[in-house]
């Protein structure tokens, strides 16, 4: 063993005697960490020994006249990632001896172990999941209140996320809102996490915020608007949401040079929920060249020749395509690359998608603090896939500079 190595070891420890045991127990299955583990007597007397060496030093700084010294020692069971252990700590006399390795109020060692926590948690896994893990891998025993608040540890550096500065200028914007099942004194209602997905000038996506309200709405969405425009958004080039009601002037106050998309696949979902089975093929035949035109003129034609056909049995549905026209069709303007981008919401519909894989487990959430931890950690989960901009960003993002002149400061490297 190396001279670094051997200065870490208590001066009484037998390490050849505990070398034969080790290899003995390891040799007869026994786990090297964990419950059981062959290195928990070693972890167990470095531990001590180093907080030993702590109340010595600090005794020796003491003046004299305090009169302070040895006072036998104190006991609790310490987490680690090696398994759980009693460990002795000295005190003192005069109770001023604070233990840095591991602090008065400190029951688990190192980080790493708490950090396991989080992410098992971020991952999807209940409170009772990750508690049969810790106890199977590492001998622990973790009560559901334990393991909260060690994931509350991660709530400042949520709130810090939700208000960091963003960038001036986003090209594209996706905004929608998932729902989830979060008890509410005693009761389960239903909660909107509304979220906004951007695509910034390199090409790189990010989560811009996510909010968490009791229903979806245009109002509230105004708030998160206003939100964005405090964080130093100052610019949307194009944003592409479903067909909420006041949606549109909401994202117009605050942002009034804003290019709204209208989701075609929304319309369409929502036009065929007014159309009789029996005509639905029929009816979706004749409306797919209206969107699949390849200008604007042409849809407008097919659109015409929609209404001829079915404009009397289903009135409502033509007016819907028709009032909403204006930002159905912005997407025609400009060509295939940026089309496939803003046409339709699927890429935060993909995005909550995979939220939805991580939370399918859930029932109901205990509370929305709960509920917000979960969806930030998944996010920073799946954030780590966004590694690459769009096919031909290079050239999207130059048309992009001719169609709005002046409005995007060109950084090409990704």
């Amino acid at each position: 063993m190396g001279e670094d190595n051997k200065k870490f070891i208590p001066p009484d420890f037998d390490f050849e005697v505990f070398q034969k045991e080790a290899i003995k127990k390891l040799k007869a299955g026994k786990p090297l960490s964990g419950k059981d583990g062959v290195m928990m007597p070693l972890i167990k007397r470095i531990v001590e020994a180093a907080l030993k060496g702590e109340a010595e030093s600090h005794l020796d700084a003491e003046p004299p006249e305090t009169r302070n010294r040895k006072n036998g020692k104190s006991s609790k069971t310490v987490r680690s990632d090696y398994g759980s252990f009693e460990l002795e700590t000295p005190r003192d006399r005069n109770s001023t001896f604070e233990p840095e390795l591991v602090k008065k109020r400190q029951t688990t060692l190192g980080k790493s172990f708490d950090d396991k926590i989080i992410a098992l948690y971020g991952l999807g896994m209940s409170y009772t999941d990750i508690a049969s893990h810790m106890e199977e891998m590492y001998g622990v025993e973790i009560s559901p209140a334990t393991l909260s608040a060690v994931t509350d540890n991660i709530l400042p550096v949520i709130r810090e996320w939700q208000a960091r500065p963003l960038e001036e200028v986003y090209p594209f914007v996706w905004m929608d809102a998932i729902h989830y099942k979060v008890r509410d004194e005693g009761k389960i209602v239903s909660r909107a996490v509304y979220t906004i997905l951007g695509l910034n000038v390199r090409g790189s996506k990010d989560v811009l915020g996510i909010y968490i309200s009791e229903a979806e709405g245009a109002n509230f969405w105004l708030q998160v608007l206003t939100d964005l425009s405090n964080r130093g958004v100052k610019d949307i080039l194009i944003a592409s949401i479903d067909g909420l009601k006041g949606f549109s002037d909401a994202i117009t106050t605050i942002f009034p040079n804003t290019e709204v998309q209208l989701c075609i696949v929304h319309q369409v979902r929502n036009s065929l929920k007014y159309v009789a089975s029996k005509d639905q093929k029929a009816f979706l035949k004749d409306l797919k060249p209206v969107y699949k035109s390849i200008t604007k003129d042409l849809a407008e034609q097919r659109l015409n020749e929609l209404d001829a056909a079915w404009g009397k049995k289903y009135p409502i549905v033509i007016k819907s395509w028709r009032v909403n026209w204006g930002e159905l069709s912005a997407f025609f303007k400009y060509p295939e690359e940026i089309r496939k981008i803003i046409y339709t919401t699927n890429t935060i519909e993909g995005f909550h998608r995979q939220l939805r894989k991580v939370s399918k487990t859930k029932g109901a959430f205990t509370n929305e603090t709960a509920l917000l931890k979960l969806i930030y950690l998944a996010i920073k989960n799946i954030e780590k896939k966004w590694t690459q901009p769009p096919r031909n960003w290079g050239q999207t993002v130059l048309q992009l500079s001719v169609f709005f002149e002046g409005r995007l400061k060109l950084d090409l490297r990704v």
